[in-house]
């Protein structure tokens, strides 16, 4: 081919890659002026700058092929083109991978109370962006090794010698293989979803929160105290823990007290069925009290009362341990859990010591201590 056609094809090809780039700044800036969907958002966000990569590369690739140049510079030339494609193209179908992840999820609603449905179709989405997400990377590691020579003359000893190498593999990346099948079971089998409310147990302490991420190897958990726990998948699959909202948000709180055996109960019942159904966290379910223990001293009373979610609970509960405290103190004081002893003899014992009669104690003198 002659130095002019050549030219001739190397300035086509940047040509069409300018228009194809000007069209789309101009998509771009259409849609962000126009303030269209989320799905529109997050093509533009993550396709704009990998597609400003890929099309001069992919021009500069068609020019290096047609344009004469000297063997060893040829060669090396295609062969980095080839391996800045590679890369551009990963990082183009990562993105894509987050776009069709906005997509799907654009039709649902995780903010709403009971979101059961939408936290399930969200953290099955999520994994299996992750799991796309490592696959592309691998796959864009591998076509760049191959892309070198002595690699490729390389994999015909590596084949032989593979049922050694995957044994050595395998001892050392068992965790991280766990880990990895763990979160595959994650994604499919669903013990959890994205801002389930979980009691883990970690040692001797419980630790309740929401499950806030969810990746490949690990789960995060938000704590009620705002602290973050990071608990190993294959942990999650091995050894049992609380879910909350395995079916639908709504929690059964209760509420102990203890009084004394004379408190009137349907009075404190009657005031706690006020509180209860006049508190915004009520769900408007379940709620009675009843008497679940007779001890001692004290009689014990359990309160019980359906919310929302967990987090309703918690306050509702806390709402009416206050709310009976402080009817216990200002209408029926007495009734508050209290010690009773009987000081003194006791008929049964035999007679009182001379000394301890009261009848016949010895006056004491004026002056003895």
């Amino acid at each position: 081919m002659s130095l002019t056609a050549a030219l001739s094809i190397v300035a086509g090809v940047l040509v069409l890659a300018l228009l194809g780039y000007v069209a789309a700044e101009l998509v771009t800036r259409h849609r962000m002026r126009g303030g269209r969907r989320l799905i529109a958002d997050s093509f533009v966000r993550n396709t704009r700058w990998p597609a400003r990569v890929l099309l001069p590369l992919a021009a500069a690739a068609v020019a290096a092929a047609v344009v004469p140049l000297p063997g060893w510079l040829h060669h090396d030339l295609l062969q980095g083109l080839g391996i800045a494609l590679i890369l551009a193209g990963t990082w183009l179908a990562v993105g894509l991978s987050y776009v069709l992840e906005d997509a799907l999820m654009a039709r649902y609603g995780v903010g709403a109370t009971d979101n059961l449905r939408a936290r399930r179709f969200e953290t099955q989405v999520h994994v299996l962006r992750r799991i796309t997400v490592v696959l592309a990377c691998v796959v864009a590691v591998g076509g760049v090794l191959l892309t070198f020579q002595q690699v490729r003359a390389a994999g015909a000893g590596l084949l032989a010698s593979a049922g050694v190498v995957g044994v050595i593999i395998g001892l050392g990346a068992t965790p991280l293989i766990n880990n990895l099948i763990s979160g595959m079971q994650i994604a499919l089998a669903q013990p959890i979803r994205l801002d389930d409310v979980v009691v883990i147990t970690a040692g001797s302490s419980g630790y309740w929160g929401r499950i806030e991420e969810i990746h490949l190897t690990y789960v995060v958990v938000k704590v009620w105290d705002l602290k973050r726990l990071v608990v190993p998948i294959s942990y999650l699959t091995q050894n049992p823990f609380e879910v909350w909202t395995r079916h639908d948000s709504t929690v059964l709180g209760y509420v102990y007290i203890e009084v004394d055996y004379t408190m009137p109960v349907q009075a404190l019942r009657d005031h706690l069925a006020e509180v209860v159904r006049s508190s915004p966290n009520w769900d408007g379910g379940v709620w009675n009290l009843q008497v679940t223990n007779l001890g001692h001293e004290t009689v014990q009373l359990r309160a019980l009362m359906s919310s929302a979610d967990s987090s309703a609970s918690w306050n509702l509960q806390c709402e009416v341990r206050e709310r009976a405290l402080a009817f216990l103190q200002e209408r029926h004081p007495s009734a508050l859990p209290r010690v009773r002893a009987e000081v003194g003899w006791a008929p049964g014992n035999g007679e009182l010591p001379e000394e301890a009669h009261p009848a016949r104690a010895a006056p004491r003198r004026t002056g003895e201590a």
